[in-house]
């Protein structure tokens, strides 16, 4: 197919020049590397990426198509992680437009362009991952036109990336109920502050109820057994509404457990009265290694996040669970007494690893 001519200019001024496959418009955003092989369908849908442009540095990538991008009888998207692409744009080095796979239902252009995301192939990923290995993060822009200018063709001119607040943009607006197939065991609220659906597949798969709120909902006026923190994108120090909610729970004298995962580590820790902080340029792989904290026990896991916990800022009565053995960087949290505890990583990953899944159970354990 005739590819038009498609650059990426990050903050810094260094140009990028490929060619266009998705959606014909000019985007700006946070421009970020991640290094899985597979998963472009579930990391394009994952709310965490909302307003950053994703860069794979996997060469290969839409050789397997898209799959079905409807929604099952249970209100949750069939394959996805939600129910549209949340990503700003991809950037690839080889797209290929054959694609082959048993639940392939489309191809990666057609499914960008039906959802309006620019993609650009031809680009030399390695060499743009290495700047900003080198550089940290950084704002950039998509432009289909000679004119790279912050209010070029189809410009929404965004603001620093860490200035707003991702998560109301991606939480779900009203309370949403899922029930389990079979017998319900417990009900955990899960506070949606981008969550992935495969969390609550995970969830309802072992008989949860699971009660979806907004991400600054007061939970605390509702009947539960458990409380759920997820994912999402963004600053954790934006969703200061969130962090009070979770404090509120904590300082409750009908202790109840809890369990966070990604940005859910980040606000579980906020309101414990840890700091967090932003890392040069974050976790975004399949292949992140991680040791549970006082044992020998190594983890691969999966990861999308820009921000971290600083375990030193811990109170005296949590400390940390995991630890990331790359960086040394805080990968999860827990109290010492209470059946409280959180993971930076994502057990439940799509489309994998899977080797701390064990920790769904876990906490259903702990909900008794």
């Amino acid at each position: 197919m005739m590819m038009r001519e498609a650059r990426l200019k990050l903050s810094d001024g260094t140009v990028f020049c490929g060619r266009s496959f998705g959606y014909e418009t000019a985007v700006e955003g946070e421009v970020v590397f991640n290094t899985a092989m597979s998963g472009y369908p579930e990391s394009l849908t994952d709310p965490s990426y909302a307003g950053q442009i994703l860069v794979t540095t996997f060469p290969l990538i839409g050789n397997y198509g898209v799959p079905d991008t409807g929604i099952g009888s249970n209100g949750l998207p069939l394959f996805m992680e939600s129910d549209r692409i949340h990503a700003k744009a991809l950037v690839v080095s080889d797209y290929s437009e054959q694609y082959s796979h048993w639940n392939a239902k489309e191809s990666l252009a057609s499914w960008l362009k039906r959802e309006k995301v620019p993609g650009i192939t031809g680009i030399d990923t390695r060499r743009l991952t290495k700047v900003l290995r080198e550089h940290g993060v950084m704002m950039g822009k998509i432009s289909l036109t000679p004119d790279l200018s912050p209010k070029g063709e189809g410009s929404d001119d965004t603001q620093d990336y860490g200035s707003v607040n991702w998560v109301e943009k991606v939480s779900c607006k009203d309370v949403i109920t899922y029930q389990p197939d079979g017998k319900k065991k417990k009900r955990v609220v899960l506070v949606d502050c981008g969550v992935k659906a495969n969390i609550i597949r995970s969830l309802i798969r072992r008989g949860i109820e699971v009660v979806r709120v907004p991400w600054d909902y007061d939970f605390n006026e509702l009947a539960f057994d458990g409380l759920f923190l997820a994912n999402g994108p963004g600053d954790p120090e934006q969703c200061s509404k969130t962090v009070a909610n979770i404090r509120t729970f904590l300082n409750n004298k009908n202790v109840r457990p809890c369990m966070g995962i990604c940005l859910g580590n980040q606000l579980l820790a906020r309101a414990a009265g840890a700091k967090t902080y932003k890392l040069k340029y974050g976790h975004r792989s399949h292949n992140q290694p991680v040791q549970r904290v006082s044992s020998t026990q190594c983890f691969i896991t999966s990861q999308n996040h820009g921000y971290a916990v600083d375990a030193n800022t811990l109170p005296a009565d949590w400390e940390p669970l995991f630890v990331n053995m790359n960086d040394g960087s805080n990968e999860g949290i827990r109290h010492k007494t209470n059946p409280w505890m959180s993971a930076q990583f994502h057990p439940e990953a799509c489309s994998g690893p899977v080797d701390t899944e064990f920790l769904f159970d876990e906490f259903v354990k702990m909900l008794g």
